[in-house]
């Protein structure tokens, strides 16, 4: 899952940042408006967390100009503005979630599992595809009840399938959510993993739909 995260104050960015990725999530951070909206206007996330007192162009202007431009993905404002009636503004201006500061790690990874969740149709914590179980808030994966073990790599991308099943997913937006800006993005890459997910799962789990992409099958356990 590749997350968005638009904050001006360092420790909070960095705290944020080393939280998300260690829950499983490609965190790809800015620290300004007008950056945040060109990313957000361009890229494909699963989700923003966007504070909004940033320099220049501030979160509220960003997150209404990205819903002003038909931009649906799911935004979770982070604020020290603790009224109600800032917060009421954030949720009429599009926002999907608020979390005023200070807060708890743990209450952001909750909202955050919440929200993208939701975007994809998901309302349970736990997700199921057949024989295959995810846990999204322990991280946990299952087959027949049999715990198992997977590397970053190869939960991310199982967690992108699972959150999206009955889709077929294709390559390229599989690259993006499995790596981000920050590494390569490579098919042969995205092959290796899939087929060491294969092997863990059962060759018939994930299935190859030639020219378009993959997807989670989900048959009778």
């Amino acid at each position: 899952m590749r997350v968005l995260l638009v904050e001006d104050e360092p420790r909070i960015a960095g705290d944020v940042a080393a939280t998300l990725m260690a829950a499983g999530y490609v965190v790809e951070t800015t620290d300004n408006g007008e950056d945040a909206w060109f990313r957000g206007d361009t890229e494909d996330y699963d989700l923003v967390v966007l504070d909004l007192g940033l320099p220049g162009m501030d979160g509220l202007a960003v997150l209404k100009r990205w819903r002003a431009a038909g931009r649906t993905i799911p935004v979770l404002v982070l604020t020290a503005r603790g009224t109600w009636s800032e917060r009421v503004e954030g949720i009429d201006a599009g926002a999907d979630d608020y979390l005023p500061k200070p807060f708890r790690m743990e209450e952001l990874l909750a909202r955050v599992r919440a929200l993208i969740r939701r975007a994809s149709g998901h309302g349970a914590p736990i997700i199921e595809a057949g024989s295959i179980s995810l846990d999204t808030r322990q991280m946990r994966v299952s087959r027949d009840g049999v715990p198992l073990t997977l590397s970053p790599l190869e939960y991310r991308l199982l967690a992108y399938l699972m959150h999206h099943k009955g889709r077929v997913v294709p390559p390229g937006e599989l690259l993006e959510h499995l790596y981000g800006d920050d590494e390569s993005r490579e098919a042969n890459a995205l092959e290796a993993v899939l087929a060491r997910l294969r092997k863990k799962l059962g060759a018939e789990a994930i299935e190859t739909r030639r020219g378009f992409g993959y997807a989670i099958v989900d048959t009778p356990a």
